[in-house]
């Protein structure tokens, strides 16, 4: 059982959605970044596919590589949740123990696992790369040739194949307010279409 610490509701704190591409991460982080910003709270959103094109330009998708990737994103969000910002991170971040370690690191960690089958993540990807992928088109992709390591021990888990947008929504704000990050008058709600898929971190 978590234990509560009324105090937390004034501490930054990282939010840390993983999952497989299109597995509705941004979807659901955006829509708690917006709950908790017109709640008043200081929040950041880090977004895998922003910041592979900004922070980590260059990078390419080698285990190496992606291990930089999120350890560049834990960095950024370490320096947020200690001056009192909310970082909610939505990436990939397929291997286990560089999610650990910057779990280690940053200290105020949730992590959130966004699941969803292959079979729906390749019917929902209008982009195809799931089916290139499974076809040996597409190298290194997470899921199919590159492997995805799911937690062993999130702080919650929701999934987008049998839940809706709500409902993933309110799982993530109610474990918040039972960490005691956030008081329970804290207003869950509103939804936006799944996002499209990408090679993220």
């Amino acid at each position: 059982m978590t234990q509560v610490n009324l105090n937390r509701q004034d501490k930054g704190f990282t939010l840390w959605f993983t999952g497989l591409s299109g597995a509705g991460k941004s979807t659901i982080a955006e829509k708690v970044y917006q709950n908790l910003k017109e709640a008043g709270r200081n929040v950041e959103m880090l977004d895998g596919d922003v910041v592979r094109t900004n922070l980590s330009k260059g990078l390419g998708f080698s285990k190496e590589d992606r291990d930089t990737n999120i350890r560049r994103i834990g960095f950024v969000s370490k320096l947020l949740s200690r001056n009192g910002t909310i970082a909610i991170v939505a990436a990939i971040s397929p291997y286990r123990d560089v999610r650990d370690e910057v779990r280690e690191e940053i200290g105020d960690f949730v992590e959130v696992f966004v699941e969803c089958s292959l079979e729906e993540l390749t019917r929902r990807d209008v982009k195809g790369l799931y089916e290139k992928a499974i076809r040996g088109e597409i190298k290194n992709f997470t899921g199919v040739s590159d492997p995805y390591e799911e937690p062993l021990n999130p702080e919650v888990v929701v999934n987008s194949q049998h839940e809706s947008v709500e409902e993933s929504i309110s799982k993530v704000m109610a474990k918040l307010n039972e960490m005691g990050y956030l008081s329970a008058d804290m207003a869950t709600g509103g939804s936006s279409p799944m996002v499209g898929t990408g090679r993220n971190a």
